[in-house]
């Protein structure tokens, strides 16, 4: 049947990529939470570290920003464990 959305064969660990400009380098603290570059929310952790990566190694050149990787899935499910790797 055309137009299904396939079955997951794998459960789905949501992961947030943000980054912004930090206050102090020892904190993490943003200077201006209006300018938090949201990066996305990713379906795994392996598809979260590849866009954090990317994020990160473009940023080079700027020490005072950080990009982070938040596992919401462990938010809105406290109960759920990540599988091993």
């Amino acid at each position: 049947m055309s137009g299904t959305v396939p079955k997951q064969t794998s459960k789905q660990l949501l992961h947030l990529v943000f980054g912004g400009e930090l206050d102090n380098l020892d904190g993490i603290e943003f200077k201006h939470l209006d300018k938090l570059d949201i990066v996305g929310i990713y379906p795994n952790y392996a598809s979260a570290y590849a866009a954090w990566r990317a994020k990160a190694q473009s940023s080079v050149d700027n020490a005072e920003m950080r990009y982070f990787i938040v596992h919401l899935h462990r938010l809105l499910d406290p109960g759920t464990q990540t599988p091993q790797r």
